[in-house]
């Protein structure tokens, strides 16, 4: 019914403008009674063999709601009726800012893929922070943080130490973004001596801090062998506990969207079904370069329940959904946790 029906409908709509109504729409509808019973009963699985333990923490199912989409903590406990274990919120900034000029979201259908330039787009880490404080949270919930656009990159540690200190009482764990290809020179803080700076800074404030939160890494596709070797080498040396793999592409390498398509919408990160062989092939990377020691959350193209399956078994703990929960609709959770269960 999604795809024959719900989706042909939401498609035609701009994927911002979409983005919005269901954002509305699920703060106005879960306010219904009965309502987030009817869905949690219709798209949640409970089953022990889906528990998973990560850093410390325990999840429900190893399924989570990749950052990007519920930028300002507004939705978090409603999507959790969808199945997600866990939902990362962000990409948090200190400051609110508006992003990148509109358009800057387009989908790519016959790529099964998104490309956007949002532009860290967010209401700053005040108002998450307000959504976050006040509520009893129905799911384990990460903090992903980033820099303001107009920060220069020699002050961008100071941005990520504002953002760690307001949200550390406030969420379960933190991921670092210094790989989105859409803010201006962002990627340049990937080079090893920026991370660690970065990074290090981090966990010093981390250990003078009660409960210990686990810090993550979110690293960019566009990375090769010697860049991942330095990531291997950043987690060994700065105390970090794991990495998310991976964020957008900036790559266009084979579409088969029309090639004017694709200029006319220009610079921003690919995500969706393009990116799923490159995001599994660093996560397989990574876990044989560390003998499987670093931790992962796998992210990038998972539209069907086989790569969910290929992300767990390259060595991710735990996998997050965003432009495959947007195509597949909103079974998408339950029918990869079955495709677990079978697979026990």
């Amino acid at each position: 019914m999604y795809k024959n029906l719900v989706r042909p409908l939401l498609f035609l709509l701009q994927p911002e403008t979409i983005h919005h109504l269901i954002v509305n729409f699920l703060k106005i509808g879960f306010k219904i009674p009965g309502i987030s019973f009817l869905v949690k009963k219709c798209y949640t699985i409970k089953d022990s063999r889906l528990k998973t333990s990560f850093l410390g923490m325990e999840f429900d199912n190893p399924i989570g709601f990749a950052a990007g989409f519920d930028k300002n903590a507004e939705v978090y406990n409603q999507f959790t009726n969808f199945g997600f274990s866990f939902i990362e919120i962000g990409t948090v900034t200190p400051v609110p800012q508006d992003g990148n000029p509109k358009p800057r979201s387009f989908r790519i259908p016959k790529d099964n893929g998104l490309i956007n330039r949002m532009g860290f787009n967010n209401k700053g880490v005040d108002f998450a922070v307000n959504q976050l404080k006040n509520k009893k949270h129905k799911a384990i919930i990460g903090g992903n943080i980033g820099k303001n656009t107009a920060t220069a990159n020699n002050d961008a540690l100071n941005d990520y130490v504002i953002c760690f200190e307001k949200l550390y009482d406030h969420v379960d764990y933190f991921v670092v973004n210094l790989s989105c290809p859409n803010i201006k020179d962002l990627r340049k803080l990937q080079d090893k001596d920026s991370t660690i700076s970065i990074l290090n800074k981090l966990t010093e404030i981390r250990g003078l801090k009660s409960p210990y939160k686990p810090i993550l890494l979110k690293i960019s596709p566009d990375l090769n062998n010697e860049q991942l070797d330095d990531v291997v080498e950043t987690f060994n040396v700065t105390g970090i506990d794991g990495i998310v793999a991976t964020n957008t592409t900036v790559s266009r390498e084979n579409l088969i969207t029309d090639e004017s398509r694709i200029k006319e919408i220009a610079n921003g990160g690919l995500s969706g079904k393009p990116l799923s062989n490159r995001s599994t092939e660093i996560i397989r990377y990574i876990t044989e370069k560390s003998n499987s020691t670093i931790p992962i959350i796998g992210v990038g193209g998972i539209m069907t329940e086989e790569d969910a399956l290929e992300k767990l078994n390259a060595g991710a703990s735990l996998i997050q959904l965003y432009t495959g929960f947007i195509y597949e609709g909103p079974a998408f959770v339950k029918r990869i946790n079955k495709a677990l269960l079978r697979n026990k």
